[in-house]
């Protein structure tokens, strides 16, 4: 089925999909599916079912890149936006939907009244009822940001208050969709190791800035640079969840790796998890060595 993004050449309805936080923890302590039916939902009230938790409680999250996952909808600070910016400028909106076909308007009309009326949840509505793959995951797109959206679905959710359902009509078809949460957009760039240098001869940036080095620690060992906290990549699964705990995601984080891809894995995932600012050294410590400070060694 295709989506929602401007930029893709079959534009997809899904941006870009993000890994939510996990369970918490300390640093410290630790080292789908066949598709379901579609249904047309009946004019008289749903009938009965055994009571459960909406899916909006049980899912809340984005999709991997590689599949599906479950985790618990992530937790976020609301932002005011000033009253001088156009509305949510420089915001990220936590989106979920269904999508029903351009001639299914009746449909659509009903299931919005057994939201509105009925308290039904959109993400349960949306596993039965829309033609999106995100149907899956409860309808959940993830945090979106303009630009990467069709304009009448963009406009629909950045103009739409926190949690009420709105309708709009893309190529794609009729669309319901709810923003559930809004946050200040990420920042994701690369910082040249002659910057980088330069910072670091500064006291106050090694002590205030979050440094994090992805590499092994058999390489770490041949060079490394100071202030910066050894996490390696293949340990991922030890540190992953417990980040937000042991970082501050409102502070500038800076990521390191031997010549810069994985740090830059990192650093993508780390904006995915709401870190404001977050800079991947371009080139890694090989490059630190031979552009910045010759006294690095390199391997």
């Amino acid at each position: 089925m295709l989506g929602l993004r401007a930029r893709a050449a079959a534009q997809l309805p899904c941006p870009l999909p993000s890994p939510s936080s996990a369970p918490t923890a300390s640093l410290a302590r630790s080292a789908r599916l066949s598709p379901l039916a579609l249904a047309p939902l009946a004019s008289a009230p749903p009938p009965p079912r055994t009571p459960r938790l909406p899916l909006s409680a049980r899912w809340g999250l984005h999709m991997r890149p590689g599949g599906a996952s479950r985790y618990s909808r992530p937790t976020t600070k609301v932002f005011c936006t000033a009253a001088s910016s156009p509305p949510r400028e420089g915001k990220e909106l936590l989106v979920q939907h269904l999508l029903v076909g351009e001639k299914d308007v009746r449909l659509l009309v009903d299931l919005e009244k057994s939201i509105i009326a009925g308290g039904v949840d959109l993400s349960d509505l949306a596993v039965v009822h829309s033609l999106c793959p995100s149907k899956e995951n409860g309808g959940m797109l993830g945090w979106v940001r303009r630009g990467q959206m069709v304009p009448e679905f963009e406009e629909a959710a950045f103009g739409a208050p926190l949690n009420k359902v709105v309708r709009c009509k893309t190529k794609f078809g009729w669309h319901l969709l709810q923003v559930l949460a809004e946050r200040d957009q990420c920042v994701l760039q690369d910082i040249e190791p002659e910057e980088l240098h330069t910072k670091m001869q500064d006291p106050s940036f090694i002590e205030e800035a979050q440094l994090i080095d992805v590499r092994e620690p058999n390489e770490v060992a041949k060079a490394s640079l100071p202030g910066f906290k050894v996490l390696p990549l293949r340990q991922f699964g030890t540190w992953g969840p417990v980040m937000t705990d042991e970082f501050n995601p409102q502070k500038d984080t800076y990521v390191l790796c031997h010549h810069g891809m994985r740090s830059m894995q990192v650093a993508k995932w780390l904006q995915s998890q709401g870190f404001r600012k977050v800079y991947n050294v371009a080139g890694g410590i090989h490059a630190y060595a031979v552009k910045a400070d010759s006294s690095v060694s390199t391997y």
